[in-house]
């Protein structure tokens, strides 16, 4: 479900601003998990002053308020989609779509790794996707 941008803004004590916004949104309404240069790309038309610089300051913005979850791929390039539900992604080795599957968790023992602290589990799966088995 949608949330209001200015709401969210105000409940993590940042300044929603117009480019902000327009950066939120399009990340909200992309069901292509963008890099932060497809992002800069779609927005430069319509916010002539948007620079590359800011779309990467707002990302790690969000980043920072757990607004946003950076997807890692096997050919180093971060994605992003807004935070919400739990879940794991495919990613097609053939023409690098990424889709949102089922929380998939991996079983590991935490006693055999005390030193450290685990906060975030994050499962990516690779493989051919249906479109691309169907070439």
């Amino acid at each position: 479900m949608a949330r209001n941008f200015t709401d969210v803004c105000k409940s993590m004590g940042i300044s929603p601003s117009i480019t902000r916004r327009m950066i939120y949104e399009y990340i909200e309404n992309a069901k292509t998990h963008p890099t932060a240069e497809e992002i800069y790309r779609s927005l430069i038309d319509t916010l002539p002053t948007l620079s590359k610089t800011t779309v990467y300051n707002v990302v790690n913005l969000f980043l920072e308020n757990d607004l946003l979850i950076a997807i890692n791929t096997s050919n180093n390039e971060k994605r992003y989609e807004l935070m919400h539900d739990s879940h794991s992604h495919f990613i097609c080795k053939n023409c690098n779509k990424i889709y949102d599957i089922p929380k998939i968790s991996t079983s590991y023992n935490a006693d055999s790794i005390p030193d450290f602290r685990i906060d975030n589990e994050e499962v990516n799966l690779y493989g051919l996707c249906p479109e691309c088995m169907k070439k």
